[in-house]
């Protein structure tokens, strides 16, 4: 079966994808479900966006969120530390959840995608960045960066009440990544990725077949 032969994720039905032009869309003849897209950007936008990913995530996790200034005290914290501080006042699951949504999770997304970007600028990418590529996918709806945005505004507005607080870098690098990573992510062709991996042509030449 051919790579353009593609399942709707509505209804299963097997359609054979036509040629789509830039910013072109397709529809599943059944229910009208989107199947497939091609966006106008190639891959070096994606790149871009993803570079710049990178580097908010770095900032982010290595910059002070905000400093709070009470009473001749001042403190501050990062990302990390904020989870961490949550594990030593014994709420354990939820600094763990927020280590894995707010740090592990968007770090090891923008990793993977921008190994998997960097790799398929070449013609034939090495077999191995389809796991790349698949753990980009599998992490990307945990990279709830929108709602740590969220939850930190609202914190934000009572602490106000109590002391003064600047926003530190990390916080406006959060507030980029909300901003960044949808737009990636929607000029992102997954279908232009996967056709460049070598994977795919290596298997159906040890089957006897022509690559696609």
């Amino acid at each position: 079966m051919r790579s353009n032969v593609v399942a709707c994720r509505g209804c299963d039905l097997l359609q054979r994808l036509p040629a789509l032009l830039p910013g072109g869309k397709a529809r599943c003849g059944r229910c009208n479900q989107l199947v497939a897209t091609h966006p106008v950007h190639g891959l070096d936008t994606p790149l871009a966006l993803a570079i710049a990913a990178a580097i908010l995530v770095v900032v982010a996790n290595v910059s002070p969120l905000m400093s709070l200034s009470a009473a001749g005290r001042t403190a501050s914290t990062t990302l990390a530390g904020g989870a961490i501080e949550m594990w030593l006042r014994g709420d354990e699951i939820t600094a763990l959840v927020v280590a894995f949504c707010a740090v592990v999770a968007p770090a090891l997304y923008v990793g993977a995608l921008l190994v998997v970007l960097l790799s398929v600028q070449r013609s034939r990418a090495p077999s191995w960045v389809a796991g790349f590529a698949a753990w980009a996918e599998r992490l990307r709806p945990w990279s709830m960066n929108d709602v740590l945005l969220l939850g930190i505004l609202v914190s934000l507005t009572k602490i106000a009440e109590l002391a003064d607080v600047v926003p530190g870098p990390g916080l406006f690098a959060v507030g980029g990544l909300v901003f960044l990573l949808p737009w990636l992510a929607s000029t992102l062709d997954p279908a232009a990725v996967w056709s460049r991996i070598r994977w795919v042509s290596e298997r159906d030449n040890a089957r006897g077949a022509p690559g696609p």
